[in-house]
């Protein structure tokens, strides 16, 4: 077995500072920490609706997308440790196949769609808003510090996937989406 957490405390973070990889300290509200922290939490959000699919029975989109989620682990490990690269364009190239993939399955847009139609949906679309923000996130680091610019590709083409990833849940549940209707023009 390799490496184990025996003590998940250390008290080393209480004045509002954390130890990157490479022994720097640096706040916790520091850009690198919220692009770390906003990865984390896509990677949340992508294993619930992972666990929504398992539920839905849609086994072969959990099987597709199970894997991203160690990408994102990776890129977690790769913000941490300033200088290393491990995301690279065959994991992009991964993503733009997957897109191309399940955009050939669905009707072409006509309108705006809205978050809706099933949990699972919605939990896709709730997905790629926060790969949205991660990404953001990671503009920001990338405005100080030197990041890989194909973590920033690759969480810009996961939006796009988690996009058409909603779509297809739809397609899948044979489930209406929920299309934008704008506001009336006044008479």
């Amino acid at each position: 077995m390799g490496f184990r957490l025996s003590k998940l405390y250390t008290r080393t973070g209480d004045a509002g500072k954390t130890g990157l990889a490479d022994g720097r300290r640096v706040n916790k509200d520091h850009p690198r920490i919220e692009a770390i922290g906003c990865v984390d939490e896509l990677n949340s959000q992508l294993g619930l609706l992972l666990a929504d699919l398992e539920s839905d029975g849609l086994n072969e989109l959990c099987d597709t997308l199970a894997p991203i989620q160690h990408r994102l682990f990776d890129l977690g490990g790769e913000l941490a440790v300033p200088g290393c690269n491990i995301i690279d364009a065959a994991d992009v190239t991964r993503l733009e196949e997957l897109i191309d993939g399940f955009n050939e399955t669905l009707e072409p847009l006509t309108n705006f769609i809205l978050p809706g139609g099933s949990r699972a949906i919605a939990q896709a679309h709730q997905t790629r808003g926060v790969c949205r923000r991660a990404e953001r996130r990671n503009i920001t680091l990338a405005a100080e510090e030197t990041v890989n610019e194909q973590a920033l590709i690759y969480l810009n083409r996961l939006s796009d996937l988690m996009f058409v990833v909603a779509r297809t849940i739809a397609r899948l549940q044979n489930t209406s989406e929920v299309l934008w209707e704008p506001k009336p023009k006044p008479q």
